[in-house]
């Protein structure tokens, strides 16, 4: 992606239609485009099947396994904690643990040391879960990342920002894996206290 695009060059409403229509044009006819968009459906695919096969496999999408997995042998930790782990937004991983905890697969409880911290912990059953579950398919991705090296990783991460910025504007933190984003309220605005 080096030639930077325009983010204005593909919103809705622009002025002149006939920038966008030229450069998507060009892409359609490089080779580089098709191998671009392969790449991301094998991704993407590999990604849906290992998220429906641990759904088949012990009940839980792909992202709720992987935060389970990420809690397996820790101590309980913060949702800032696992989302460090987890590589997502606090909010991102607060969704997912609240499902988890729905299905008492992991617990929810202030610490003793300070009650504004909240931990989040195994239970029995999530413990069991993780016994019979398959490998997180997000594991298989960061260790494929973690082989390009982390030149290649920058350059990758920058060029994927770049098209996400072309693509339109961003909404918000991007929910875990093919895990719905929680409903925003209505009348909160991001930055403001909840009630």
């Amino acid at each position: 992606m080096g030639d930077h695009i325009s983010q204005s060059a593909f919103a809705p409403g622009t002025s002149s239609r006939a920038a966008p229509r030229a450069a998507a044009a060009s892409a359609l006819s490089d080779r580089a485009t098709r191998d671009v968009l392969d790449a991301i459906r094998h991704v993407v695919r590999t990604l849906r099947e290992a998220s429906r096969s641990s759904e088949r496999a012990v009940g839980v999408s792909a992202a709720q396994l992987f935060v389970l997995q990420r809690l397996a042998g820790a101590r309980p930790l913060s949702v800032s904690e696992l989302a460090a782990r987890t590589l997502t937004h606090q909010s991102s991983v607060s969704v997912v643990v609240g499902k988890l905890t729905e299905q008492g697969l992991v617990t929810r409880q202030r610490t003793a040391d300070d009650a504004r911290r909240v931990a989040v912990a195994l239970t029995p059953a999530g413990r069991a879960l993780l016994e019979r579950a398959p490998a997180a398919a997000q594991d298989r991705l960061i260790a494929a990342l973690a082989l390009v090296g982390r030149a290649r990783r920058r350059r990758l991460a920058d060029d994927l920002r770049e098209l996400v910025r072309a693509m339109g504007p961003e909404t918000g933190h991007p929910p875990m894996f093919f895990e719905r984003a929680a409903p925003r309220r209505k009348g909160v605005r991001r930055g403001q206290p909840r009630a």
